[in-house]
């Protein structure tokens, strides 16, 4: 025992354990709570933050602390963004045609921005400009993801509550995101009268990736494993060497991703592996999960104390921004069509939050007016992926310029 009571400590199994706890508790509250399940919230997150929060009223009282291993963290992390690199491919750029290259290079020039907002705002309120990197685009277009592996990047570098700030921040932007999106594309859809050209059923939307569901075996699941343990060590290794050769603050994540886009792109070409894009699917959530889940029973809320106004104020500068650049620049850029409005309901919640609540955002959207494909193929694809090609160089960037 110590001042703030008793200390009860998890191993790393314990700390997984706790984690899943928090995961299926999220679960139940979003059945329950059904506004979290309207943002597209992480069950991860809300179980995770309700652990923190519980974590935080134990210190306060005295009644006691809590201590995790987090060191299973990293390995969860660099799995999931290995599969993101796994989704990437050349022909799916091509499919897109020219809708999805200016949409790609509107959201490099959104991430940019973000990042610029944050840290001008950072200095303007006075806190390290570090926190203005983590609440530009490492939460806000990166989401919670992002957030959990620079946050733990910053705090290496000594800074005090960059992860708690970063999973705070995009949990504000999954919120935000999802109240601007869908309200913003249904008033631009009625102010200017505009309708859907070549409607499609819902149900097509998702017909060719339910078609290409396979059976999941032992044998398949050890293949992909060995892949992706195979690109993580190379990547992982890759990262560090260009941690120790130039002095860059880069999580080791960033190495895993770029060599599963050069494997996944090479073995398109070469059929190596007879890749199941479900089960890569299936084991990167399922990373995810255990991550956001452990990174957030982890939290120390009360590291926010000092932090809250200068990171309410940057959080809500990063909101009115994404209004009127999706309202008056994006929109116009896509079209000022039916389909660039519902994309613009997409940005706000891709670039706010995560790839989930743009689907979502989407979905309001189209289920009042009609579904059309080029949203529903340019929204996710840049999402997911390729805004990371404009993001990683910008967000690596501003860490090591004000590390």
């Amino acid at each position: 025992m110590n001042d703030l009571g008793i200390i009860i400590n998890f191993d790393m199994v314990g700390t997984v354990a706790i984690g899943l706890i928090s995961l299926f508790i999220g679960k139940k509250l979003k059945v329950k709570l059904s506004f979290l399940d309207r943002f597209g919230i992480p069950a991860a997150v809300i179980g995770g933050l309700f652990f923190a929060i519980i974590h935080l009223l134990m210190r306060v009282s005295h009644a006691g602390s809590i201590a995790y291993d987090t060191a299973l963290l990293t390995p969860f992390m660099v799995v999931f963004f290995a599969t993101i690199g796994l989704g990437s491919s050349i022909e799916a750029l091509k499919r897109g045609g020219k809708l999805l290259i200016i949409f790609w290079l509107l959201s490099g020039v959104m991430t940019f921005m973000q990042t610029v907002i944050g840290v001008a705002l950072a200095k303007i309120t006075d806190i390290h400009p570090l926190f203005g990197v983590l609440a530009g685009s490492v939460s806000m277009s990166g989401g919670h993801g992002s957030a959990g592996a620079f946050g733990k990047t910053v705090e290496e570098l000594g800074v005090t509550g960059g992860l708690t700030a970063a999973l705070s921040a995009a949990t504000f932007g999954l919120i935000a995101g999802g109240l601007l999106g869908a309200p913003l594309a249904l008033s631009l859809i009625r102010k200017y009268n505009l309708k859907p050209k070549n409607v499609i059923n819902k149900d097509e939307i998702e017909k060719k990736s339910s078609a290409e569901k396979r059976d999941i075996t032992v044998n398949s699941v050890m293949a992909h494993v060995t892949m992706l343990a195979i690109i993580m060590t190379i990547g992982i290794a890759l990262s560090a060497f260009l941690k120790s050769k130039f002095d860059l603050a880069i999580p080791s994540y960033v190495g895993a991703m770029f060599c599963a886009i050069i494997f996944n792109n090479l073995n398109l070409k070469y059929k190596w592996m007879d890749m199941d894009s479900n089960l890569v699917s299936i084991l990167g959530e399922t990373s995810l999960n255990i991550f956001l889940s452990m990174a957030l029973i982890s939290l120390k809320l009360w590291e926010l104390a000092a932090l809250a106004i200068p990171l309410l104020i940057i959080l809500g500068a990063q909101v009115v921004f994404m209004y009127l650049y999706t309202r008056f620049i994006v929109f116009k850029a896509m079209g000022s069509d039916y389909d660039a409005a519902v994309m613009v309901s997409g940005m706000c919640g891709s670039g706010l939050g995560a790839t989930t609540n743009a689907m979502i955002n989407m979905g309001e959207v189209s289920n009042k007016y009609g579904y059309t494909i080029n949203p529903y193929l340019i929204v996710p694809l840049t999402g997911a992926f390729l805004i990371d090609i404009f993001q990683m160089p910008v967000i690596i960037t501003a860490i090591n310029m004000f590390k």
